[in-house]
């Protein structure tokens, strides 16, 4: 393990922050970013019993990196019924996700904050017998008390940007020390790769196998309700807004107003990729005029509907199936970096998405490469494209390109389940 000024001072002051902490818990408590009923998930303490067995520990920051790991967990636990995963992310919105997506070989926990006595508590009671790490999310202590115990480490997916590497650099010591405590890392991209060995990370660690969300679990459906919705339905022309954010609605609006002069029957299913703002889009589309029916409320789109907020979690897969064309969001402002678009590639939805997708750029360039994708950004350039693709046989080309590369993703899959596999059974000898 490596010695870092640096990080000896950050874990000092770790091993005194639970006051502080404690106050910033109960602030995130009455601004619902906490559940009331698994709080003390956050200091270490378990919520159920640890099962028995081998287990394995996922770290996964955000839906997108928890949700990429699902194909993985479902092929080992195949294999290896006898190994249960614990997935621990940090946001209520991944764990309600996580409870109905996770298979049955998994189960998931909150992470516990960056305080040292939480996370030794954590760690006695789970007792993990390899931790994984995913793409860049690194808290000092809990590395440090992680590999302090014994506990085998790798990085799987793992992505270290150029802001996240020029951050770093500044503190080449303290991050030297960190990656240390992996043995193995699969890297996203060979830029991941450069990043991580100029911070200290030995070459012969690293490998760059490609995107884990390549190679995720094709979104679930329930088919009775697809075929229901695609009753509701019926023939009218449809097009979908995939995981908006904050300043994109309006966009996304604007543009909807533009192509319906084209085809007044279009409709427009909204899936605002926080549903907690449901209540601020619907608003804001009634103001403006718009027949909207709500799914959170029960109500359908029926003939007059002209825009229908899908604010529910857990149904994205039911919307790239009944939707030719899907423009993924969180990519026409700056400062997201979109969303993954191989979800709607894999279900056989024409993607087009804005100019802000830098969390995906590669793939994007891939897709770009294969004609497979459209960039959009105003209003007047959604509508245009919307309206071309309105023709199947022009969406059904372009659908067909981005399923083509989405599906060369396999592989990914299959390294990361190998590699883990590998340093799970060769964890005692180390």
């Amino acid at each position: 393990m490596g010695f870092s000024p640096a990080l000896s001072l950050y874990l000092a002051l770790s091993e005194r922050w639970t006051k502080l902490v404690e106050n910033t818990l109960k602030n995130r408590l009455n601004h619902g970013k906490e559940d009331p009923e698994r709080m003390n998930e956050r200091r270490g303490q378990p919520t159920r019993p640890r099962p028995d067995g081998p287990l394995i520990w996922i770290h996964a920051a955000s839906v997108g990196e928890s949700l990429s790991t699902l194909e993985v967990l479902r092929q080992i636990g195949e294999t290896r019924p006898e190994i249960t995963f614990m997935v621990t992310t940090g946001s209520r919105t991944s764990a309600a996700l996580m409870s109905v997506r996770l298979s049955k070989n998994a189960f998931h926990q909150f992470v516990p904050v960056d305080v040292r006595p939480y996370i030794r508590s954590f760690l006695d009671y789970w007792k993990p017998d390899l931790a994984i790490w995913t793409e860049s999310e690194f808290w000092p202590a809990l590395m440090h008390e992680t590999g302090k115990a014994g506990i085998p480490m790798m990085l799987l997916n793992a992505r270290m940007s150029q802001a996240s590497h020029r951050k770093w650099r500044w503190n080449r010591g303290m991050i030297k020390a960190l990656l240390s405590n992996f043995q193995p890392a699969l890297a996203q991209d060979a830029d991941s790769e450069r990043h991580l060995r100029q911070l200290g990370m030995p070459a012969d660690r690293i490998e760059v196998t490609g995107f884990l969300k390549e190679g995720a679990l094709v979104l679930p459906h329930d088919e009775n309700q697809r075929k229901q919705m695609a009753s509701l339905i019926g023939t009218r022309p449809v097009w979908f807004a995939a995981s908006t954010h904050a300043g994109e609605d309006e966009i996304v609006s604007a543009a909807h107003k533009i192509a319906q002069r084209a085809t007044h029957r279009l409709l427009l299913i909204l899936a605002p990729r926080h549903p907690d703002r449901a209540d601020d889009i619907e608003k804001m589309l009634q103001d403006q005029g718009w027949e909207v029916a709500r799914r959170s409320k029960g109500q359908e789109p029926n003939g007059d509907t002209q825009i229908y907020l899908v604010d529910t979690m857990g149904e994205m897969g039911l919307w790239y199936r009944l939707a030719p064309t899907s423009l993924v969001c969180g990519s026409l402002i700056d400062g997201i970096g979109g969303h993954n678009p191989f979800e709607p590639a894999a279900l056989g939805s024409a993607i087009l998405h804005g100019p802000h997708p830098h969390n995906f750029q590669d793939i994007y360039d891939r897709l770009a490469e294969a004609d497979a994708a459209i960039q959009v950004g105003t209003p007047e350039e959604i509508a245009a494209q919307i309206i071309d693709l309105l023709s199947p046989e022009k969406a059904a080309t372009l659908a067909h390109a981005a399923w083509e590369v989405s599906s060369r993703g396999a592989a990914v899959t299959s390294r990361a389940v190998k590699v883990i596999l590998d340093t799970f059974d060769n964890r005692k000898e180390r």
